[in-house]
């Protein structure tokens, strides 16, 4: 019988913790375990492990944490050469060396059907550009941003109200399952890669809070787009002309025209908050005032008539 694999594994937040435990379930030896360093969280800014280094611990798997891979000696520190290192959202950029230390190379789980969405925020962009389909890519790495091989591809639907955090909690469980798929054929050499289209690229860079600030010029449909992208954060968010903040955690567009400026709420009560756009109405629904807790639209219209009012872009 021969030896179990040896497969390194490199991710950081609950994304990964999926592919990690598919990776155990198929009988290898993870040898190492690389995740980002211990990072302040929380409101005591208290050191806090990463997902993927409590899943690995709970195992009793050796975590390696270094905070960049650019020195020779962190490679040196990572042990004998496995035969496969997989990544999945790690966030560190490997270097040629680390490219080239496992016998197989290197593989990562990317959130998206490449070329379609390379970059950091693939769940988000693909909510934000209203995609009817996603999924999970399995490439070879190379030196290009998310440019390498892809070895297989599984697809999903995206639900019509489906928000970042659900379509991330779905897509997770497909990684794994396309690397319990793929893993097979990986480790025999058997499995050819299929070169992306460069042409048919586009980019997701990542997320800024600054990103949230909805602008009512937009359409209803978009502006829907962007508060289920933006769930769980940055969370959409707007102001009334008086300067007070509301987040948006659920709205829905609806149809009609709005017959007033980009903004103006045409409707307040039990049901929500209507607020014309560039094209269409936006019922918020669920909203969160400042410090205050998540709350139906109802509820805070009851406490804060917006007879008259605007929100600003």
């Amino acid at each position: 019988m021969s030896a179990p694999a040896r497969i390194a594994f490199a991710g950081t937040p609950r994304f990964a913790v999926p592919t990690l435990h598919a990776l155990l379930a198929s009988g290898a030896r993870v040898p190492v375990v690389l995740t980002q360093p211990d990072r302040p969280s929380g409101r005591g800014r208290q050191l806090s492990a990463s997902p993927v280094k409590l899943a690995a611990q709970a195992h009793g798997l050796r975590v390696a944490q270094p905070e960049s891979l650019a020195p020779s000696s962190a490679l040196a520190d990572l042990g004998d050469a496995p035969d496969l290192l997989v990544v999945i959202a790690y966030g560190l950029l490997l270097p040629s060396a680390m490219l080239a230390w496992p016998r197989l190379g290197c593989v990562n789980l990317h959130a998206s059907l490449l070329p379609r969405w390379r970059g950091a925020a693939p769940i988000q962009h693909a909510l934000l550009a209203r995609d009817a389909t996603t999924g999970v890519s399995l490439m070879r790495i190379e030196r290009g941003l998310d440019t390498g091989a892809v070895y297989l591809a599984r697809s999903t639907p995206i639900g019509a109200r489906e928000t970042a955090g659900e379509l991330h909690d779905r897509l997770a469980t497909l990684a794994a399952e396309t690397l319990a798929a793929a893993l097979p054929e990986l480790l025999a050499g058997t499995l050819v890669p299929t070169p992306q289209q460069a042409s048919l690229a586009t980019h997701a860079p990542k997320i800024a809070k600054a990103d949230a600030t909805l602008d009512w010029r937009s359409s209803a449909l978009d502006l829907d787009a962007r508060v289920r992208a933006f769930d769980p954060w940055p969370i959409a968010e707007t102001r009334l002309g008086d300067g007070a903040r509301l987040r948006i955690w659920r709205a829905e567009p609806r149809g009609g025209a709005a017959g007033a400026a980009p903004g103006a709420v045409v409707a307040a009560g039990p049901a929500g908050i209507d607020v014309a756009t560039g094209d269409g109405v936006l019922r918020l629904t669920k909203v969160q005032p400042p410090s205050g807790r998540v709350m139906d639209a109802g509820a805070y219209v009851a406490a804060h008539p917006l007879d008259g009012a605007a929100f600003v872009s």
